[in-house]
């Protein structure tokens, strides 16, 4: 099936992948996909979604997404699927313990900011334009950039660009910040990226990249809490997984992947004592992996969609048996 980005500028990554494994999960019950659930953690435009909802008429969907304009692009966009497909908006953390599903049978996270998100200007993702030092991807949330920006000390901002951005000049940016904001707070994108400009030396700014990446890759993470919801929500959604359901991630950066592979190194190793000659029963493994290490796009899918340059996939199925709570 072609990747049409549709009327909204995204084009989901991997998904013929995605469909691959998680449609077997998916039509254990029936071949259409009918009496089973998918969980899109991170639902964004819908595109995703909207495949899924396509090739399998019976299949019910709920998509989790924080950002009220990603929801109700999404909503018109699955509009025509009726009520195979309902939204609930909340971080990918929040749905799992009060869920109305009694049983879920398929979970996607796809990480990261999205396209839809890069292209709107006014939210400040994007160090390409000039905007309000925003990042939040729920505009009702209270932390900005702005906020980490003109009010974290010296040390909290240098452990925020080194801890989410893997920044190696961090305490030079740091203190950079905390001199310009004892003149001018620091309100804008292009603001901060003509101090990244300034801090970071000039060879490793002509090899190393945008010199704004990593800062800017720091403080969304930091007001959005990225990394604690996702290491809430992937045990959450592991336990929540049905015998034979499957869950596939996709993360785009070093710190979210290594999370994802932690997490699943976990799921995937007996809980037998180390040293015994045998099995014990009920120790078993949870889950087995569906992937050798991390996927990567291939170059037919990176020429379609640059987005997926970054992209490392991990997938694993629940033993049958180990019904999800």
């Amino acid at each position: 099936m072609p990747q049409d980005s549709g009327p909204h500028g995204h084009v989901p990554v991997l998904i013929d992948r995605c469909v691959e494994l998680l449609k077997p999960a998916l039509t254990r019950h029936h071949p259409d996909g009918t009496g089973a659930v998918l969980v899109d953690a991170t639902l964004g435009a819908g595109g995703h979604t909207e495949r899924f909802l396509t090739e399998l008429p019976g299949l019910h969907v709920v998509g989790l997404d924080r950002d009220p304009n990603a929801l109700r692009i999404a909503t018109e966009r699955l509009a025509p699927f009726g009520d195979r497909f309902r939204y609930v908006r909340t971080r990918y953390d929040g749905y799992w313990a009060d869920r109305d599903e009694d049983t879920v049978d398929g979970v996607l996270f796809d990480l990261g900011v999205s396209s839809m998100q890069l292209d709107r200007v006014d939210r400040g993702f994007s160090y390409a334009h000039d905007a309000p030092l925003d990042m939040r991807m729920d505009p009702d949330a209270e932390l900005t950039a702005a906020d980490i920006l003109n009010t974290y000390d010296e040390r909290a901002l240098a452990r925020v660009l080194r801890e989410y951005g893997e920044e190696r000049f961090a305490g030079r940016i740091a203190s950079r910040i905390v001199k310009r904001r004892a003149r001018q707070p620091l309100r804008t994108t292009g603001e901060l990226v003509e101090l990244l400009y300034e801090a970071i030396p000039a060879a490793t700014r002509r090899t190393g990249g945008h010199p704004a990446k990593r800062t800017f890759q720091a403080l969304r993470i930091a007001v959005n809490a990225e990394l604690d919801s996702l290491r809430e929500a992937l045990p959450a959604s592991l336990a929540a997984l049905s015998g034979g359901g499957r869950i596939v991630v996709m993360a785009y950066q070093s710190l979210e992947d290594k999370i994802v592979k932690g997490l699943f190194a976990a799921a995937t190793a007996s809980r037998t004592p180390p040293g015994l000659p045998v099995e014990l029963p009920g120790y078993e493994a949870e889950f087995v992996s569906l992937t050798r290490g991390a996927e990567q796009a291939d170059a037919d899918e990176i020429e379609r969609n640059p987005r997926s340059a970054s992209v490392r996939l991990r997938a694993l199925e629940k033993v049958a048996g180990k019904d999800g709570s």
